[in-house]
């Protein structure tokens, strides 16, 4: 029904910096808070932002000052612009939505992309 695309991980040198893509696609009805997460190995899935139809944002504090989030509406597209990147940033990157079908208009589901590596090293 409603699938999610991510892209733009890779490796990348501590301070560097990377910019993520998501893209939602199929039956919508209107996307409404699209946000991105992460899974270090051995760590459950964190948030890292959030972002709202009005652009009102929501960040982990550990990126905070260096990730910044945002969306085309239009286009039904999530951005993460991620700056000085730590090893520690080091995990899978996956892009949610939340989305109302044109069957259920009242009624959100949750979606997730498959996930893109983003590594930081030396």
């Amino acid at each position: 029904q409603v699938q999610l695309v991510e892209s733009g991980g890779d490796l990348v040198q501590p301070g560097g910096s990377l910019r993520l893509s998501c893209a939602a696609s199929g039956m919508i009805f209107v996307v409404n808070d699209m946000g991105w997460y992460r899974r270090a190995p051995g760590n459950q899935r964190d948030l890292v932002a959030v972002i709202n139809r009005g652009g009102s944002t929501n960040y982990a504090d550990s990126v905070k000052g260096r990730f910044t989030i945002s969306r085309d509406v239009a286009k039904n597209t999530v951005y993460l612009e991620m700056n000085n990147l730590k090893p520690e940033d080091t995990a899978v990157y996956y892009c949610n939505a939340k989305v109302a079908l044109p069957s259920a208009p009242s009624r959100q589901e949750n979606y997730w992309g498959h996930g893109t590596q983003v590594t930081v090293s030396s």
